[in-house]
């Protein structure tokens, strides 16, 4: 079994649109979240969210946008900064796998209004392939002449985790040396919106993780992607590692369809941990799937303490979604994007939001200001609904 190696990373979301900008806006604990602004957003309850801003279209050609709903340019703007980083010499061999909870939401969203508000007979031709959710990867395996394994992973708000844990997995077992994976979201849209404003889970006026105060999530939107390889290969071609994936833990609660079951996520981390070969003492940071709901974040603060011990004392878990918001299927992908930060750069993220820690959440949840450390591994969280668990384990390069 081979090690499994971070060459590249790109990413769209609230932050920046781009790598650099993202890292650095965690590093500095600034927040993308605000007012939302698309059509009949006057009709929702909750306005705020992590929209992406000035995202600007035209860097796709006019038949590209027949072809890519917003989650797909997204994705592949994205993957084009990740293949960037990684440098020349991948080969035709790399495959794709990107998660997505919703796939292209805006493409339904705009037929529908087409045939039930404004009575139209027909759709345009090619909404089908706008909206399915093997789009962003299928087109950037055909963007980038990309011939290995390329396919779509749906689990809810595991979904990058799931696509990043199964490409780590092909190429340590030499099925492939070399994988894209990540995650794509665009769900800020009346329709994505009001469907989970009928869940009540969504906050009105911010997202506060771990906080006594927390009444909620807030969504976002975007994508990241990453470039996975064989270590052996990255040296022989001079790559620079970011992190190396070290094991991969996923398990499904077998519970409720919408609460989180605290055993479900200790054995994801559990399995995750074995794999990659560390001891809970190895571990100094977590990056928190913690929503900012009552009942996510004392789940998790549970699991985490049942599987590290004594050793929880001395973890920092914190939760980047006040930061770029929960971004569903793309969150996990986003995330991982704060693991590099800890381990490459000695930079935790911290919790925004965190002034009135909930008894219950007594871990050090590294509040409002991010923290220099020397980190050698970290785990990288996600819970979904349905009860799907998905959690990377990373060690420093």
């Amino acid at each position: 079994m081979r090690r499994v190696v971070i060459t590249g990373a790109g990413t769209v979301n609230a932050l920046a649109q781009d790598v650099p900008g993202t890292l650095q806006a965690m590093a500095q604990g600034r927040s993308g979240i605000g007012p939302l602004a698309f059509r009949d957003v006057e009709r929702l309850a909750i306005r705020i969210g992590a929209q992406v801003q000035g995202w600007d279209e035209t860097r796709f050609s006019p038949r590209e946008l027949a072809l890519y709903d917003r989650f797909t340019q997204f994705a592949v703007a994205a993957a084009d900064e990740a293949l960037a980083m990684a440098g020349p010499g991948l080969g035709p061999a790399t495959g794709v796998i990107i998660g997505s909870a919703a796939g292209g939401i805006a493409t339904w969203e705009d037929s529908y209004r087409a045939v039930f508000q404004e009575g139209k007979s027909r759709v345009p031709p090619l909404v089908v392939p706008r909206l399915m959710m093997n789009a962003p990867a299928s087109h950037i395996s055909m963007r980038h002449g990309l011939r290995g394994p390329a396919f779509a992973v749906s689990s809810a708000c595991a979904s990058s985790n799931h696509a990043i844990g199964l490409a780590f997995r092909m190429i340590r077992d030499g099925q492939a040396q070399a994988m894209l994976a990540g995650g794509a979201e665009a769900m800020l849209c009346f329709g994505g919106v009001k469907a989970w404003e009928g869940l009540r889970v969504l906050s009105p006026d911010g997202c506060r993780p771990f906080d006594a105060r927390r009444n909620g999530m807030v969504m976002g939107e975007g994508a990241a992607v990453f470039v996975l390889e064989a270590a052996e290969a990255a040296a022989a071609r001079g790559a620079v590692a970011l992190a190396e994936v070290a094991g991969f833990g996923m398990t499904a609660d077998a519970g409720d369809i919408v609460v989180p079951s605290g055993q479900g996520a200790a054995e994801a981390m559990e399995q995750a941990l074995a794999e990659a070969g560390l001891t809970p003492q190895e571990v100094g940071y977590i990056n928190a799937h913690g929503t900012g709901t009552q009942v996510n974040d004392r789940t998790e603060v549970a699991a985490i303490k049942q599987v590290f011990g004594p050793s929880a004392s001395h973890l920092m878990v914190s939760s980047t979604k006040a930061m770029h918001g929960h971004a569903i299927g793309a969150t996990g992908a986003i995330e991982l994007l704060a693991c590099i930060l800890a381990l490459r750069d000695g930079i935790v993220p911290p919790t925004l939001g965190l002034s009135h820690p909930d008894p219950a959440c007594d871990l050090d949840h590294v509040p409002n200001e991010s923290r220099r450390a020397h980190l050698d591994a970290a785990l990288s969280n996600a819970f979904a609904f349905g009860g799907l668990n998905a959690v990377l384990a990373l060690r420093r390069a």
